[in-house]
C-alpha cells in the first residue's frame, strides 16, 4: 500500500503529463513502437525536463515505496510513465538491495520493448549483479529457459558495460543456449554484446566467433569494430 503523499507524487506526475499532451506527436511515437503502446506525445527532451522536479532527491518517496510506486506506473497505458519509473529507479541504485532484482525482472516482462528493456538490463540489472554477483547463475539460468525474450536479452545485455569485469564464462554458456533461436532480438543482442567486448579484448571476439556457429547477424554485428 502506497503513502498518500506518494499517490500525490503520481497523481501531480500525471498531471504535468496531460497538461503537455500532443496527439500529433503522440501518433508518431505510437507508429514507431508498432502501436504497441499509448504516449501522451511527450519529446523525450520535453518530459526530461517535466519530470526533473519529480526526480530531486527531496521530492523522491522513499526507498521501501519504490517497488510499489515502479508497479503503479508499469502499469498505466502511456509509455511515458514506464520511461519515468525507469528513470526514477536508477536514483535509487545507492540504496539496492537484494530483493530489488525481482522488480526489475517484473519491469521487463512487462509492457515490454526494446525501448525499456536494453535500459534496465544495462543500468539497472548490470548495477545490481555487480553488487550481487552470487544472485547471478540462479536468475541468469531462470531468464534462458522461460521462453520470454525479453528477459534472454537480458541475459545477454546486463554485462555490455563491464568490459574487462565481464564473466566471459556466463557470456559463453548465454550464448551458447540461445544459439539458434530465429528471433531478432535475441540474435540482435548476441552480436551487440560481442562487439562491445571486442573494445576490450578483440583477440577473445574474433576466437569466439570463428568457434562458434553464430546467425549471420548475430557474426556481422560481432565483428564490426574488428577490421
Amino acid at each position: 500500500m502506497l503513502s498518500n503523499n506518494t499517490l500525490e507524487y503520481i497523481a501531480v506526475l500525471e498531471q504535468e503529463f496531460s497538461r503537455h499532451a500532443n496527439r500529433q506527436l503522440a501518433l508518431q511515437q505510437e507508429a514507431y513502437l508498432r502501436h504497441q503502446f499509448r504516449f501522451f506525445g511527450i519529446s523525450t527532451q520535453q518530459r526530461r525536463a517535466l519530470q526533473k522536479p519529480f526526480l530531486q532527491k527531496s521530492m523522491l518517496p522513499p526507498k521501501t515505496e519504490q517497488h510499489g510506486l515502479v508497479k503503479v506506473l508499469w502499469n498505466k497505458n502511456e509509455r511515458e510513465f514506464h520511461y519515468f519509473g525507469q528513470e526514477l529507479s536508477i536514483k535509487y541504485l545507492k540504496a539496492t538491495e537484494k530483493e530489488d532484482i525481482l522488480l526489475y525482472e517484473h519491469m521487463v516482462a512487462n509492457q515490454s520493448w526494446w525501448d525499456t528493456v536494453d535500459m534496465i538490463a544495462n543500468k539497472l540489472m548490470g548495477n545490481y549483479f555487480l553488487l550481487f554477483p552470487e544472485e547471478r547463475k540462479e536468475h541468469i539460468d531462470k531468464w534462458l529457459k522461460s521462453n520470454n525474450i525479453w528477459l534472454q536479452r537480458s541475459a545477454l545485455l546486463f554485462q555490455l558495460k563491464y568490459k574487462d569485469k565481464m564473466d566471459l564464462d556466463l557470456l559463453e554458456h548465454c550464448i551458447r543456449h540461445l544459439l539458434g533461436s530465429n528471433e531478432f532480438f535475441i540474435n540482435k543482442a548476441v552480436g551487440w554484446i560481442l562487439r562491445e567486448y571486442s573494445r576490450t579484448d578483440a583477440n577473445w571476439v574474433k576466437k569466439f566467433v570463428r568457434e562458434t556457429s553464430l546467425s549471420p547477424l548475430s557474426k556481422r554485428e560481432a565483428l564490426r569494430l574488428i577490421s
